[in-house]
């Protein structure tokens, strides 16, 4: 009797642990920031045309996940070192490629240098030209590693900082003289300060290497493969049942 007692007190442990290793498994963190029309906090719930389309790819998978907001490089942080962690809205670069896990592009994008309309006297021809100029980016950001990566200096030409709404105020209070950021959060944070984009801000150039692909979401290179191709299973699926373009006109 104590014998099958103990055999089946085993059997029931190693259920449990089976158990709580699969749960461990398929259990994700997703991260995020403010970057709104993507992805942007109100009333407490995350919201924006990105975090609808991750959120119709967490409801196919079966999987429940809650979403975190953190300051970008936080973010980026944590999606780099920590397992299973998906990341969004994230823009697919040379630089980022072998540092995750990637399941696919998730929104549109197009990425600018912004300086305020009165400053006429900013004109640019070529990227080389932007160098004589101060330009904020927020800190491991895609227009931030892409400036580094063409010869621009921290500190020098680039002007780092954890926010897209700091940025935004160091513009408007002519600390810096461009903003490097995508156009609809450029305009949607200007907006969101009582502000007219068109009377406020002017396209100076646009960063054409990191603006055609859009934006991704991925997972942390430690994550299994099984789960990221779950996850790129559910996003195709989305895209050719209607989900996904619905989204995109809610917002775009």
């Amino acid at each position: 009797m104590r014998v099958k007692l103990l055999v089946s007190g085993l059997v029931l442990i190693m259920t449990v642990m089976i158990a709580a290793w699969s749960y461990g498994e398929e259990a994700i963190t997703v991260v995020t920031e403010e970057y709104p029309p993507y992805n942007y906090t109100e009333g407490g719930k995350v919201k924006g045309v990105s975090t609808e389309v991750v959120e119709a790819v967490l409801k196919l998978t079966g999987i429940k996940a809650e979403i975190e907001v953190y300051p970008w490089p936080r973010t980026y942080h944590l999606a780099l070192n920590n397992k299973n962690t998906l990341i969004y809205s994230i823009t697919r670069m040379p630089q980022r490629e072998e540092l995750f896990k990637w399941v696919g592009r998730i929104a549109p994008a197009e990425n600018y240098l912004f300086a305020l309309k009165e400053r006429t006297d900013i004109q640019i021809s070529t990227l080389e030209d932007a160098k004589k100029y101060k330009i904020a980016t927020v800190q491991n950001d895609v227009c931030e590693l892409y400036l580094l990566s063409k010869g621009f200096e921290k500190r020098k030409n680039v002007r780092s900082d954890s926010t897209y709404p700091m940025n935004m105020e160091k513009l408007l209070g002519k600390l810096i003289d461009m903003w490097a950021i995508g156009e609809l959060p450029a305009y949607s944070l200007l907006r969101g300060k009582g502000l007219d984009p068109s009377q406020t801000v002017r396209k100076v150039f646009l960063l054409e290497e990191i603006t055609g692909d859009g934006l991704y979401m991925a997972f942390s290179k430690s994550t299994s493969d099984e789960i990221v191709e779950k996850f790129k299973t559910a996003l195709e699926k989305i895209k050719k049942d209607g989900t996904y373009d619905a989204i995109l006109k809610k917002y775009l």
